[in-house]
């Protein structure tokens, strides 16, 4: 029988998510890797242990994550009922729905029937009565906001969801989803969008002004740009990586030459930080503290040790950050 380490929140730091009073981890453990049935399953039980050990108490997941398609929801809720019911009220579950997950014109999308749906089965598949947070996982051009978000809000009134959030969406759609809610009742509490050092459209598009103004928290997702940040590839592409694969998310056109120069340099400054590269790039996207979280996968506890003493050193000096920004270009 699993039980919790007496010191697990010696370690991370945490963070109040917007002007709510949830806060998160620094960082957060992402399932949409490494938790479906291609996986050990005694392996994926050591992750999550080792992650509520050291204090990550919060796992995000989405309707879609496997493979295959709800395969890591269910993952999840035997880990839940086999090592974490105990400790449910200081776990903060996050799940969405928005992309493709059965046929037709109610599979996917942001359709009421297609979030309230999905939702009913996301809590079935986790064994829960509530998630805590649950998200809009990308905007629908098709169907009217107000549908979208009001679904979202009557998640929070039946009961299956504490809070609400959004992923994917645009500064100017944040805006508007956070106005409606706000009629509604519901705040927008979080906002998850695709952040690194190699991403940097949350900033450039003004998503993170935004969510400074209307005090909407933030957890980046791909914050090692798919393992790219990792130092996996800093000799180019190595045998059995994401990008040696037929992964959609990263493939062997994107790891150039130039993009390997580049790793290099970043590493060089992330040695004479005391870091490692990942280490670094978790910083990086945690700095100043205008992001609430950030998303890390793991295949091994080992590696999602790692990525937590990124939090020894969040401080960047002025020199640093102009070398990366240049660096990066």
């Amino acid at each position: 029988m699993y039980t919790a380490h007496p010191d697990r929140y010696a370690t991370l730091p945490y963070r109040r998510t917007g002007r709510s009073g949830l806060q998160l981890p620094a960082l957060s453990l992402g399932l949409w890797h490494n938790f479906g049935p291609d996986r050990p399953v005694a392996t994926q039980r050591a992750i999550l242990r080792r992650a509520f050990d050291l204090g990550v108490t919060h796992f995000d997941l989405a309707n879609n994550y496997g493979p295959p398609p709800g395969a890591a929801e269910s993952a999840l809720g035997e880990a839940l009922k086999d090592d974490f019911a105990p400790y449910r009220d200081e776990l903060v579950i996050s799940t969405k729905a928005g992309y493709l997950m059965w046929p037709g014109p109610y599979g996917e999308w942001g359709s009421r029937k297609y979030l309230l749906s999905s939702l009913d089965q996301s809590l079935k598949r986790m064994g829960l009565e509530y998630v805590d947070i649950f998200y809009s996982h990308r905007p629908d051009p098709e169907t009217p906001l107000e549908e979208t978000m009001g679904a979202l809000h009557s998640a929070v009134q039946q009961g299956k969801a504490l809070y609400v959030g959004v992923s994917n969406y645009s500064a100017e759609q944040t805006r508007e989803a956070a106005r409606i809610l706000a009629d509604l009742g519901t705040p927008l509490l979080i906002h998850q969008p695709r952040y690194s050092m190699l991403d940097r459209r949350p900033e450039t598009e003004g998503l993170l002004d935004t969510l400074d103004e209307l005090r909407i928290g933030s957890i980046a997702y791909s914050p090692l740009e798919q393992g790219l940040l990792t130092g996996r590839y800093l000799d180019g592409i190595p045998e059995g990586s994401r990008a040696a694969s037929d992964s959609p998310f990263l493939n062997s056109d994107a790891v150039t030459e130039d993009l390997v120069a580049k790793l290099r340099e970043l590493d060089g400054i992330a040695k004479s930080r005391g870091q490692s590269l990942a280490q670094m790039a978790l910083a990086w996207v945690l700095r100043g503290g205008r992001v609430t979280s950030a998303l890390v996968g793991a295949s091994s506890p080992e590696q999602l040790a790692d990525s937590v003493a990124a939090v020894g050193n969040l401080d960047f000096d002025a020199d640093e950050l102009a070398r990366i920004d240049e660096i990066v270009g």
